[in-house]
């Protein structure tokens, strides 16, 4: 079965085969020079109609339907290549999770913090680890928090990783680490925090049930497990909603 990247690519060079397979023989056959304003739409408007037979998600759907459109207006832009380079690195040095594993940079709110400290309270949890921790929004204010207990970020985006090191400065019961979360042991840990996107769950918990000790909690921000029933959930009073669902190895 084709990853995600690689069946959107899929769908978007097949959009872009079917309309260059007609236009070109017509427009060779009259000697005219092809419109590529018009043949972008028609290449965005294909798109658009695969994704939506193939039941894409809205965003994917609209992402095809812009995509042609867009590489022709940004070439009329006359734009140095240089600032594209730029652009892809500075968005590689953010977002590399999104590019490595399909887990974009999702930042929790104070809403979610709160409910994580009620949490912890009641497990009496002396270990808290946050997989993917961005620029530190939650293991930061539990660390102040709960002085006494042990607290560990990991993010593997480099330039999301610096900025959170910045913000840990001070704290001795927090460690901030750049890696890759799969790479991460979780034996140590009494509470293992997550919040990714559906597409790395199922692995996540075949990882926590080899890792964690039994009793410990693996708690999912917005994203369930899929086919396994959580011990319980934290409905987290914010808009849009972000549920924690809190599995118990």
């Amino acid at each position: 079965m084709l990853s995600t990247p690689t069946r959107q690519l899929a769908l978007q060079g097949a959009a872009v085969i079917l309309v260059l397979s007609l236009a070109w023989p017509y427009y060779g056959w009259q000697a005219e020079a092809m419109p590529w304003q018009q043949t972008s739409l028609a290449i965005g408007a294909v798109a658009l109609a695969l994704a939506a037979i193939s039941r894409q998600p809205w965003w994917w759907r609209v992402m095809h339907a812009l995509f042609m459109p867009l590489v022709w207006v940004t070439y009329h832009l006359a734009i140095d290549p240089g600032w594209f380079l730029l652009a892809f690195v500075l968005l590689l040095l953010v977002y590399r999770g999104a590019l490595s594993g399909q887990v974009p940079l999702y930042l929790s709110n104070r809403e979610t913090v709160a409910a994580l400290d009620e949490l912890l309270a009641s497990e009496e949890a002396e270990s808290f680890l946050d997989l993917g921790a961005g620029l530190g929004s939650t293991v930061v204010p539990l660390a102040d928090r709960w002085p006494e207990r042990r607290f560990t970020g990991v993010e593997n985006a480099p330039l999301t990783w610096l900025a959170g090191r910045f913000l840990c400065i001070g704290r001795p019961n927090l460690s901030w680490r750049l890696g890759d979360l799969w790479q991460m042991p979780l034996h140590e840990q009494a509470v293992v925090y997550a919040f990714l996107s559906p597409t790395p769950m199922a692995q996540l918990w075949e990882k926590a049930k080899a890792e964690m000790k039994p009793g410990s909690l693996l708690v999912s921000n917005s994203f369930p497990i899929p086919g396994v029933n959580p011990e319980f959930v934290i409905d987290v009073p914010c808009s849009p909603p972000r549920p924690l669902y809190c599995y118990r190895v």
